[in-house]
Parts: structure tokens; C-alpha cells; sequence
């Protein structure tokens, strides 16, 4: 008999150092899914990250198990790590809080990859460009 699907949900958790603490142990554990089995797991197959925020794609079956999709990190993550700022601007169109290249929008782009609803590149990095406007990132290029 194949497996039911119970439930599908999303989380962010960081790369290689999720703990089974709170907020991500008992959203798992209401979810169904043992959360120290699932930390260990995501931990291995997210070794390389070290810390940096990824999106989870988390799929529960009636017997208890679970698959996981790892996604990239946000584009906001990206784009504050790459203008080298702590957080985006309270007011995006009067406080610029830091500066980026339109070459690091198409970096940041190729990272995403298949994450972003775009047929090209340029497209891609115009979507980045276009985030990291409304977080108050002024975009050169």
C-alpha cells in the first residue's frame, strides 16, 4: 500500500547548526515529525551552509515519515550578505542603508537558479534588483 500524504510545510532554519530548540522543535513535533531525527538529518545534508539561512520543504506521510526538499536562502539573506548590512531599511524609499552591483543581482540570480520564476539571467537579476530596492538596497549599474 503506498504511503498517504499527511501534510506539507515550509521552514527556514540555518544551514548545518538547526537545533531541535524552539522555534523549530515544536512546530516539527506538532507536525508529526520526530524533531531530533529531522535535525540530524537536515543538519548532515546542510553541513556546507554553516549558518546561513536555507528554506526547507518538508513532506509527512501517515506512517510517520518524512522527505525533505532543501531550497536556496532568500534573496533578502543574499543581498544583505552581499552589501555587507545587518538589516534592510524601515523606509525603503527615503533611508538607502547600502549599495549593490547590478553583476552582484546576477551572482546573487545564479544562486537562486531554479527558485526564481524567470526564463534568462538578466531576468532573474532584475528580480533581485527589484528586492533589494523595497529593502532600501540602492542598486548600481
Amino acid at each position: 500500500m503506498a504511503k498517504e500524504l499527511l501534510e506539507k510545510f515550509k521552514i527556514m532554519a540555518p544551514g548545518g547548526q538547526a537545533t531541535p530548540a524552539p522555534p523549530l522543535g515544536p512546530v516539527l513535533g506538532a507536525k508529526g515529525v520526530n524533531p531530533g531525527q529531522f535535525i540530524q538529518q537536515f543538519n548532515a545534508a546542510t553541513g556546507a551552509l554553516n549558518g546561513k539561512v536555507v528554506g526547507c520543504i518538508i513532506t509527512v506521510y501517515n506512517d510517520r515519515t518524512f522527505e525533505f526538499e532543501i531550497k536556496s536562502s532568500p534573496a533578502s539573506v543574499l543581498i544583505k550578505e552581499a552589501a555587507g548590512i545587518e538589516k534592510g531599511s524601515g523606509e525603503p524609499h527615503t533611508n538607502k542603508v547600502g549599495k549593490i552591483t547590478i553583476e552582484q543581482c546576477k551572482k546573487i540570480a545564479e544562486e537562486k537558479g531554479e527558485d526564481l520564476n524567470a526564463s534568462c539571467i538578466d531576468a532573474a537579476a532584475r528580480i533581485i534588483a527589484g528586492t533589494a530596492r523595497s529593502m532600501g538596497v540602492v542598486v548600481e549599474g
